[in-house]
């Protein structure tokens, strides 16, 4: 792939500003896909179902120009990317605060030294915590059972919106539509 992001994905971001950011990036894997294991055929990868970015090409991307003074950034990482997330956070213009999400996928995956089950919704922060609070009772671990490749459980979403249920919200690099929430991305409508 190139150095740049190309198409629809690198659109121009809106020129709004959110309070409440939250993406799944295409992370690259190299090329690598997931195997069921010694014989077994591969189930696929990101670059099966998808083109994927490097961390040189999500880091252009001017997430800072939509991000409100007052603003979370909640990003999705698969265990391999951890320490790319929490680069890209920060080259996003957000300061690091803690694991918002922890996803059980009620399904494993294989992995390279455990079989790996669990998929981590990071939180960032610019500025202060957005005001308007909604609820503070909200639990981290999210028990869903793994769907359709990269799918994230709209249970996450729901979260988000109880904590901040008045605050302008955007998707990046979203496949569908969900309602009080804007949409960016190659798959967004």
């Amino acid at each position: 792939m190139s150095d740049r992001p190309a198409g629809r994905l690198y659109a121009e971001l809106p020129l709004r500003r959110y309070e409440v950011i939250y993406a799944d990036p295409p992370w690259d894997y190299r090329g690598q896909l997931q195997h069921a294991g010694p014989g077994a055929e591969d189930t696929g990868g990101a670059a099966r179902h998808y083109g994927t970015l490097t961390l040189a090409q999500l880091r252009r991307l001017p997430v800072a120009s939509i991000a409100a003074d007052d603003c979370l950034l909640f990003l999705w990482s698969t265990s391999p990317h951890l320490d790319q997330a929490i680069a890209l956070g920060k080259a996003w213009g957000f300061a690091w605060a803690t694991v918002a999400f922890v996803w059980d996928k009620e399904r494993v995956n294989p992995g390279f030294y455990t079989l790996s089950q669990c998929e981590l919704c990071l939180v960032f922060k610019r500025g202060r915590i957005p005001r308007p609070r909604g609820a503070r009772d909200v639990r981290q671990l999210v028990r869903d059972e793994r769907g359709p490749h990269s799918a994230k459980p709209e249970e996450v979403r729901r979260r988000i919106e109880a904590m901040f249920p008045t605050q302008a919200r955007i998707e990046l690099f979203a496949r569908r539509a969900a309602p009080g929430w804007d949409a960016w991305g190659a798959e967004a409508p």
